[in-house]
């Protein structure tokens, strides 16, 4: 019997007042509470990575940087991911769009959730988001969870940071997204290691 889905749960900014390490460790703790699958974390700012130089992607030729390098490597572990979305102008900032980029093979086959955090949700961010996986042949999860609004105020420091995301979460989609999450990583797990092992 297949083991359980691994899934990554990635941090998606790089600035030192980011917040987007409380709702990923959240996140983290609903998806390993709901016992289906297991998670860790992935902080994109822990790998330094450059602003993407390669000569072409890893869908064409191996990456010479060793920080890409390792980044494939810990991307290529897990079943599926969960992407921390902040809302910059608009869109996804640009550290999490060059992490993106510095991957191909490591995101194929493989399904991608949403959380997304802002004054909207990051609903247009989440969207961009979305476009890119498809290029990356990711699976989208359609079920996301969309922090904004009141809910949003209540527990960012700008807001004031009162409550806590357990105080909120009842009004969150986070068991539509878990269960979507795991549909998708159960289903394609086996068959992307079967094709794995006929390639060998």
């Amino acid at each position: 019997m297949s083991s359980k889905p691994r899934i990554a749960v990635i941090v998606g900014t790089t600035r030192p007042t980011r917040w987007g390490h409380v709702p990923a460790e959240w996140i983290r703790s609903k998806i390993e509470e709901d016992g289906r699958m297991t998670a860790d974390i992935l902080d994109i700012a822990s790998y330094e990575l450059p602003f993407f130089d390669e000569p072409a992607s890893n869908r064409w030729m191996p990456s010479k940087n060793p920080q890409a390098v390792k980044w494939q490597q810990d991307l290529a572990k897990y079943d599926g991911f969960v992407f921390l979305v902040a809302e910059y102008n608009h869109s996804l900032s640009g550290a999490l769009k060059n992490a993106l980029d510095q991957a191909y093979k490591e995101w194929n086959r493989k399904p991608a959730a949403v959380v997304g955090y802002g004054g909207l949700g990051a609903s247009r961010a989440v969207e961009h988001l979305r476009a890119i996986a498809v290029e990356l042949h990711l699976v989208n999860v359609p079920n996301a969870v969309h922090l904004g609004g009141g809910e949003f105020r209540a527990v960012h420091p700008l807001g004031g940071g009162e409550s806590t995301l357990a105080d909120v979460e009842e009004k969150l989609n986070v068991g539509g997204m878990i269960d979507d999450l795991y549909w998708w990583a159960a289903t394609l797990k086996p068959a992307r290691e079967a094709s794995q092992s006929e390639a060998a």
